[in-house]
């Protein structure tokens, strides 16, 4: 009993590590912010940051805790995008600007784990391959569906159409086109601020840990450990699949109210909502370490600076960038590579033999 206690000790003091370590980094940033000694191009990452790490947040409770591979999560990014964006634009002035802002994250995440939902309970009877080609098959689906969708409004209410804007039956001159097929939606207010982004990429993270660390988050790692065997001991597959599917896309439509109210113009385009951004959430959680929480937000940060900072290199920054996902990547998991690195790195650095250690333990 006493082992046991100290266990959820030990993982208690991990987590509120890594609260504490965001909290710190969210104290330096916003000193160094106002001081103003951050330039605009940083300054106008540190929203994009949080977004790409909440993305990484989630995504890893499917991969990584669940055991599924997703490679259509940007489509509930967009989801959640132009839900949120589409009651921004319909109720701006209605409400105090703070109150609109939080009520449309929330209905981002809302219809972005509607979604996840509906899609899962289908999707998720397949495994493997099958599974990720039906979730990109999802993302691109979004997107494209978002691209012939016209929705405009006057006096006589909402119009809707999939052709083009003439054809939604309105007066052009005194209504509103507010989704404009593949021109997406302009004027969203930009409400997103980096203590907004950073609240919700807490939230994010608390829930995740917690729910890892619960009994239903066990039953999740008994289905991705075996889901046989935990199907065996009268574990429902099914229902714990879907609870981590529909968590992981509302936390996805977080992300995408965040990242719509960041933009002057929310546009479906495969370089925001495509195949390429799944895949490069996907690469945050691989290089930070399947079901490592933390490694997914470090990897999401830190790949995400990395070709900013390097833009002075031009066309060579993307090289850098590739030399840096393969050393990463057989840092992470090559065997041949990580036993050099106990020979000969971390049994000669004391802080890093602790580390590596605990690891072990």
């Amino acid at each position: 009993m006493k082992q046991k206690f100290s266990m959820m000790d030990a993982t208690s003091r991990d987590d509120f590590k890594t609260y504490g370590g965001l909290i710190l980094v969210f104290i330096i940033v916003s000193i160094l912010s106002v001081a103003g000694m951050l330039n605009s191009q940083m300054t106008g990452l540190l929203v994009p940051l949080c977004v790409y790490a909440i993305m990484a947040i989630s995504l890893n409770l499917v991969v990584g805790i669940l055991g599924e591979l997703s490679i259509g999560h940007a489509g509930f990014m967009c989801v959640g995008a132009f839900a949120s964006a589409f009651f921004s634009k319909v109720t701006v002035g209605s409400m105090p600007d703070l109150l609109r802002f939080i009520i449309a994250i929330i209905i981002g995440g809302i219809v972005a784990g509607i979604f996840g939902f509906l899609i899962g309970i289908p999707v998720l009877r397949l495994r493997g391959d099958y599974l990720a080609i039906v979730t990109l098959a999802f993302g691109e689906i979004i997107k494209n569906i978002i691209n012939v969708l016209y929705v405009g409004r006057d006096a006589n209410g909402f119009h809707f159409s999939i052709t083009s804007a003439n054809d939604l039956g309105m007066d052009l001159t005194t209504g509103e086109i507010i989704i404009n097929g593949p021109q997406g939606i302009t004027g969203t207010p930009k409400d997103s601020t980096f203590a907004i982004a950073f609240i919700v990429l807490m939230i994010s993270l608390i829930v995740v840990l917690n729910l890892i660390h619960s009994r239903d988050g066990r039953a999740i790692m008994s289905v991705r450990d075996n889901a046989i065997a935990a199907e065996s001991v009268g574990i429902n597959i099914t229902k714990y699949k879907l609870i981590a599917f529909t968590i992981s896309a509302v936390i996805a439509g977080f992300a995408g109210a965040l990242y719509a109210h960041n933009l002057a113009t929310l546009i479906a385009t495969p370089a925001r909502f495509g195949y390429n951004m799944s895949i490069m959430f996907l690469v945050f959680v691989v290089l930070g370490g399947i079901g490592s929480t933390r490694g997914s937000i470090i990897a999401a940060v830190v790949l995400t600076l990395i070709p900013e900072v390097l833009r002075f290199m031009a066309n060579y920054r993307m090289l850098i960038y590739s030399i840096v996902l393969i050393v990463i990547m057989l840092i992470n998991w090559s065997p041949a590579v990580k036993g050099w690195l106990d020979r000969h790195v971390y049994s000669k650095i004391p802080f890093l033999k602790k580390i590596r250690a605990k690891e072990g333990n």
